[in-house]
């Protein structure tokens, strides 16, 4: 009952129906108070930062998961072709620290977030949390005085830090209802600006001359006690297949699964899920797969780690290679600060 309660908002989203409407007055309220936020930084009155360095903002206005951290990943790769030393600020979810923590690949998902451990340890880029942002960036760019270039993990909200490039990030789902929170998904409006909008879908979006299609392939499997241990999914033939997934929207990784040919029971998990409690313990299944988001997290308990029957599935974001060189050609023609 209780995953079933969590889940009727978001498909309440998806439609104009009668929780939506019931709820769209809070949502008038919600829209004026984030136009009246959004006016009080541009008019000045509350305080905002510009770094020496361009800044890019890689976020959503959707609520929950829409792919920004492997969008991040593959934007820190190639903005490093292009010649820049790029650094990654996030929120870090659920990070215990007030202060800037900067992230290893040797730190627990409990103190820095399991996106910022993903991204430290698959970008290898520097990487620092914190819940103000700005603070963040700056810690960042002390500790490593090298980086000229400053990606943010999500923090299109976050108008303390000024920014060159704003990236909305959204997915299948779109704009849902196209209602603001609570009525809807929205945590802007839909028309809010941005310089370019990149989708991550398997399908051919609505285009405009900004927008971008991403698509997240995933080919192969990884033994998480030996990721040197690799495996096709397309060889794949276990009878007893399970596929979990603790991200924002899990449907995605089971219907990327399913492309690939494979049969699977699906197990979502919440989104950030800390594998405090196994749910793998009472699972019959040959074979599970899970994301690299939730990897991270597993590799840390020695119940899991140890688990012959887990296997990562890696996923890489492909995308127009023409939207790289709009965001370079934006950040090489920033005024300097």
């Amino acid at each position: 009952m209780t995953h079933r309660r969590a889940t009727a908002l978001p498909r309440a989203w998806m439609r104009r129906g009668l929780l939506a409407t019931a709820l769209f007055p809070a949502s008038l309220l919600f829209r004026l108070l984030v136009a009246a936020r959004r006016a009080l930084y541009g008019a000045g009155m509350l305080k905002s930062t510009r770094l020496p360095v361009p800044v890019i903002i890689a976020g959503n206005i959707f609520v929950g998961g829409t792919g920004k951290t492997p969008f991040t990943i593959w934007l820190v790769e190639q903005m490093r072709r292009a010649g820049f030393v790029p650094g990654v600020v996030s929120r870090g979810y659920g990070a215990r620290n007030l202060r800037p923590m900067e992230v290893t690949t040797a730190s627990m998902p409990a103190a820095v977030g399991d996106e910022p451990l993903l991204i430290a340890c698959q970008a290898a880029c520097p990487v620092m949390v914190g819940r103000d942002r700005v603070a963040a960036a700056q810690a960042l760019l002390e500790a490593h005085p090298e980086v000229n270039l400053i990606i943010s993990d999500d923090g299109l909200q976050h108008y303390a830090l000024q920014r060159d490039i704003e990236i909305v990030i959204s997915d299948e789902r779109g704009n849902g209802n196209g209602w603001m929170l609570p009525a809807g998904p929205l945590r802007e409006p839909a028309s809010r600006r941005r310089d370019f909008t990149v989708v991550n879908t398997a399908r051919q979006p609505a285009q405009g001359a900004d927008w971008y299609r991403m698509q997240l392939a995933g080919d192969t499997a990884e033994r998480l006690s030996n990721r040197s241990h690799t495996l096709a999914l397309s060889a794949i033939r276990a009878p007893r297949i399970v596929a979990a997934a603790g991200i924002g929207n899990p449907s995605r990784f089971f219907a990327m699964l399913r492309s690939a040919g494979l049969t699977v029971a699906e197990l979502p998990l919440p989104d950030h899920y800390d594998f405090t409690d196994d749910p793998f313990a009472r699972v019959s299944a040959d074979i599970i797969l899970i994301t690299e988001k939730d990897a991270v997290k597993c590799t840390q308990i020695d119940t899991m780690k140890n688990d012959p029957r887990l296997w990562v599935v890696p996923v890489t974001a492909r995308i127009d290679g023409a939207l790289a060189e709009r965001i370079v050609e934006k950040c090489r023609g920033r005024p300097t600060a």
